[in-house]
């Protein structure tokens, strides 16, 4: 075969392969949506009958919906157990509250930001507001042992004798309310939603670099992840995001993400 014609022959053959994802999930009638669920932090997904569905359920609802599919939540046990059952093949995209990394891009791809992850520093009135990394060292900062938060305070230069590690996650918001600490570095994500259930809480200073939540989808699953885009860019052009916004992170939750994406 002459080799421009062997170059489309397998052009053409992995285009079908790269496709066959979406069209299984269309043949399947269900989309399934793997989830780590957190009871605490519901605004991204929730499936109990009494709450709000969430952030990322409504969008992904709304997608499977022009597609004419069902959505199928998926529930895995942790963080960790969300990539091993992508790539199981346990469900077909990874949602809630999912954030980018590059350790999890060596395994699978993302799709675009759907919503703005950086990390913030909180305080409680009437404590101060904090503006600088001068006056982050100088405050009794809480966080948790083990997690990625620790690796922020690292690079900030917070000293160790200027921490409490045994905040539980979640527990940010009343280690704050109670005292026990002054300060503590946590996503915006988490951030907004706190400070729409206590007005006392205080928005301050960004903590390392700009980064994204995403939904993750296997390597070669191109047309899922292309339509996943399509939808995403549709829908962030639209009105509809930031009502979608507001609904589930506050009403000045939309110029907040917008500054956010201007300082990047």
């Amino acid at each position: 075969m002459p080799r421009p014609l062997a170059c489309l022959w397998v052009c053409l053959l992995a285009a079908s392969a790269a496709g066959a994802d979406l069209a299984d999930i269309k043949k399947s009638g269900t989309l399934r949506v793997l989830v780590n669920l957190d009871a605490n932090r519901p605004e991204f997904f929730a499936v109990a009958p009494s709450a709000l569905p969430g952030f990322d359920h409504e969008v992904l609802r709304a997608f499977a919906r022009v597609r004419r599919l069902s959505l199928e939540v998926v529930a895995v046990n942790g963080w960790d157990a969300l990539v091993p059952a992508l790539l199981a093949d346990k469900g077909d995209v990874i949602a809630g509250r999912f954030t980018m990394t590059d350790s999890r891009r060596e395994h699978i791809d993302f799709t675009r930001e759907i919503f703005p992850y950086r990390l913030v520093v909180m305080t409680r009135r009437p404590h101060r507001v904090v503006r600088t990394f001068e006056e982050l060292r100088t405050e009794k900062v809480g966080t948790t042992r083990g997690s990625s938060l620790v690796d922020a305070l690292d690079a900030a230069g917070v000293p160790l004798d200027k921490r409490d590690d045994k905040i539980p996650t979640g527990g940010y918001a009343e280690a704050l309310r109670s005292g026990r600490v002054t300060a503590v570095v946590w996503g915006l994500e988490c951030a907004i939603p706190s400070r729409r259930e206590d007005p006392e809480i205080q928005l301050g200073m960004f903590v390392g670099p700009p980064g994204r939540l995403a939904y993750g989808v296997r390597k070669g699953d191109a047309a899922l992840l292309r339509a996943l885009d399509e939808h995403i860019g549709s829908l962030r052009r639209s009105p509809a995001y930031y009502d979608l916004v507001q609904k589930y992170f506050g009403d000045d939750a939309p110029e907040i993400l917008k500054k956010v994406r201007m300082a990047e």
